[in-house]
C-alpha cells in the first residue's frame, strides 16, 4: 500500500477554494439540524419501542390487503412496508409489519402478536413469520440517551488523545472535524427518513475511528514539516502535507469502498443502513479530514521555530500514529 501511495504525487492548493468549501460544510451542518428539527429521525423499533415482526411468502406481498386485515384488531399505530433486495429469489416476498407500543404496556403483548399472525395467515395461507423483534419504550428511551452519550464520548476521547499526542491546536480541529462527520452522516438519514436504529448508531462511532485515522496521518506529516521547514508559511507547510499524505488516503479510501460498495448492493436489507452509513462516511470523512480540520488549525495558529520543537516534546510526541 506504502509503494502504491507514492505512485500519486500532487500539488494541489487545497485552500484556493478554503471559504467555499468551509462555507459548504457549514451549510450541510446548518441543513442536518433544520431536517432534525423539522422532520426528525425514523427510528427503528430500538429506539421508538413496539414490535417488528418480519413476514416472507411465495406470494407477492399485497400491502392493503395485510392493513385491511390489521385495521380491526385495534394496534393503533401500524407500518407495513414491503422489503426489496436483489439477493431476494424470485419467489421470495418479504414486509415488515411495525407496531409500536401500546398505551400504558412496556411491550406489545404475545396475544397481540398471535393474533396479528393469524390476521395475516388469513389474508396469505403461505406467509411465514422469521423474525419478531419487540422493545418497550421505557428500554428505547435509555437506549437513546446511552447512544447519544457513546458518540459525544467517542469525540471526546478522541479529543483527548489528540491533544496529548499533538497540541490543543490540533484536538479542536480534530473534534469539529468529527463532529462534522457524524452531524452530516446523521442529517441524511433524517433528510431520506432511513431508518435510524443501535447499528447506525454503530456506523457512525466506525466513521469516527476512519476519520480521525486519515487526520491523525496528516497531522503527523504536518507536524514533521513544521520542523523541517521552519520559515515556510503554515498554509503552505499544511498544503505540502496533505498532498504528501493524498495517495495514501486515497489508496486507503478506496480498498474500503471496494469493501462496501458489493455489501451495499449484495448484502441484503438487514445490514444496508449501517452499510450505506459507512459508505458515506467515508467520503465525508476524508473530506472533513482534508478541508475541515486543517482549516481550524491554520485559523488558530500553530507553535513555529523553537516553540514548535518544544511543543512536539511529550511523552506521547513519539508514537507511531
Amino acid at each position: 500500500m506504502a509503494t502504491a501511495a507514492r505512485v500519486v504525487k500532487t500539488n494541489i492548493d487545497f485552500f484556493r477554494l478554503q471559504w467555499i468549501t468551509f462555507g459548504l460544510s457549514a451549510f450541510l451542518i446548518a441543513a442536518s439540524f433544520v431536517c432534525f428539527l423539522t422532520l426528525g429521525f425514523n427510528f427503528g423499533i430500538d429506539f421508538k419501542g413496539g414490535t417488528t415482526i418480519r413476514t416472507e411468502s411465495s406470494q407477492p406481498v399485497d400491502v392493503g390487503a395485510y392493513r385491511q386485515a390489521l385495521e380491526g384488531l385495534g394496534l393503533g399505530d401500524v407500518t407495513i412496508t414491503e422489503v426489496f433486495d436483489p439477493t431476494f429469489a424470485a419467489d421470495q416476498h418479504v414486509a415488515q409489519v411495525r407496531i409500536a407500543a401500546q398505551e400504558g404496556q412496556e411491550a406489545v403483548t404475545q396475544d397481540t402478536i398471535a393474533q396479528v399472525e393469524d390476521a395475516l395467515r388469513g389474508v396469505d395461507q403461505q406467509v411465514t413469520f422469521p423474525a419478531v423483534e419487540s422493545v418497550g419504550p421505557k428500554v428505547s428511551g435509555e437506549l437513546i440517551r446511552t447512544a447519544f452519550l457513546s458518540v459525544a464520548g467517542a469525540c471526546l476521547g478522541i479529543g483527548l488523545y489528540i491533544w496529548m499526542r499533538f497540541e490543543w491546536q490540533y484536538s479542536l480541529g480534530t473534534i469539529v472535524a468529527l463532529l462534522h462527520d457524524v452531524i452530516v452522516t446523521a442529517g441524511i438519514f433524517s433528510l431520506f427518513q432511513l431508518k435510524f436504529d443501535l447499528t447506525i448508531v454503530a456506523a457512525l462511532l466506525t466513521i469516527l475511528g476512519y476519520s480521525v485515522n486519515d487526520t491523525v496521518v496528516v497531522f503527523d506529516r504536518l507536524r514533521e514539516n513544521l520542523l523541517k521547514y521552519k520559515t515556510m508559511p503554515l498554509r503552505d507547510v499544511m498544503n505540502l502535507s496533505v498532498n504528501e499524505t493524498l495517495g495514501r488516503t486515497l489508496v486507503t479510501s478506496g480498498t474500503t469502498l471496494l469493501a462496501l460498495i458489493p455489501l451495499l448492493i449484495f448484502g441484503g436489507d438487514v445490514i444496508r443502513g449501517f452499510i450505506f452509513a459507512m459508505t458515506f462516511g467515508v467520503f465525508v470523512g476524508t473530506y472533513s479530514s482534508v478541508y475541515v480540520a486543517k482549516n481550524i488549525v491554520l485559523w488558530i495558529g500553530l507553535p513555529r521555530g523553537e516553540k514548535a520543537k518544544k511543543a512536539s516534546r511529550n511523552e506521547f510526541a513519539d508514537i507511531d500514529a
